[in-house]
């Protein structure tokens, strides 16, 4: 792969422990390790557990063995999310200001009514959008209104209004081979979700301050979360941060085509440890003779 000019690549892995890793998390590790080695950078763990209800400490050790297992180093101490809530909750207090912010009372069930009503709004991809707008134009004494009275609510990026204060917006990314500028269009994924009452902060508003603080110059992740790449870069423009570069990979799929998920229950590589497979025969399996 060419490789950015100056020092060498820094990449993170960052999973969640809300299960155990199976051979698409190893392919993206792996990828990640291997490309900061190759660049004498650095790789580095960060563990994304925001969503206290789902995360377990216990997966979290299996996934650092695991990782362990398969021959990949560190640099310590890991960052852990949940420890950080402060830098998140700075963050969202140096966005309201810009009036980029505002309160959602819809459930998660007022949204889906709204997705699924006659000619729903669509993004640009063609799909629903995820959120109608329901709450943005909100008379402000309504919503303090009802956030004064206990409403639940979670608070929403106006991307409309954040676009009016950056401009057009492009990030780096590369296949591998070659590099290429790529126009952000966050529009698509409409007015997203930066914190709620359950969960302080969101994956968006997490990930794009971390990467900034560890100083992550290659965030290497699934094309699944090529979307995402749009709003962080709207966030890191909003709050100064700097911009990593990026490169989404292909997802790796099961024998019928689709992509693996703990939530559709792909092997694991614990399973595999337990059947006897070594980690270098798991490694080619990700395409890693080598690593």
């Amino acid at each position: 792969m060419i490789l950015p000019s100056g020092a060498g690549i820094v990449t993170r892995f960052a999973p969640s422990p809300t299960g155990h890793l199976h051979l698409g998390h190893a392919y993206s590790a792996l990828l990640g390790y291997r490309t900061a080695k190759e660049s004498g950078g650095r790789f580095l763990l960060r563990i994304e557990d925001i969503d206290r209800a789902r995360c377990r400490a216990e997966f979290e050790t299996d996934i650092t063995d695991d990782l362990d297992w398969l021959g990949l180093e560190w640099e310590q101490p890991v960052r852990r999310q949940s420890d950080h809530f402060d830098d998140y909750h700075a963050a969202l207090a140096r966005l309201e200001p810009l009036g980029v912010l505002y309160p959602c009372f819809c459930s998660r069930k007022d949204i889906a009514a709204a997705a699924s009503a006659p000619h729903p709004g669509r993004n640009e991809a063609g799909e629903a959008a995820i959120y109608p707008g329901t709450c943005r134009d909100l008379h402000p004494d309504l919503a303090a209104a009802r956030k004064a009275g206990g409403d639940p609510f979670a608070l929403r990026l106006d991307v409309g209004k954040a676009l009016v204060l950056t401009g057009p917006l492009t990030f780096r990314e590369t296949d591998g081979e070659t590099w290429r500028e790529t126009p952000a269009k966050p529009e698509r994924l409409g007015d997203v979700v930066l914190g709620r009452r359950d969960t302080p902060a969101s994956y968006h508003l997490c990930a794009s301050l971390d990467d900034h603080l560890q100083g992550v110059t290659l965030v290497i992740r699934g094309e699944d979360l090529r979307p995402a790449t749009h709003i962080h870069r709207l966030l890191q423009a909003l709050l100064g941060l700097a911009t990593p570069c990026y490169r989404h990979h292909l997802l790796l799929t099961n024998e019928s085509g689709e992509r693996l998920s703990k939530r559709d229950g792909a092997v694991t590589l614990r399973s595999l440890r337990a059947n006897g497979m070594s980690a270098g025969t798991v490694r080619a399996m990700a395409g890693f003779d080598n690593a």
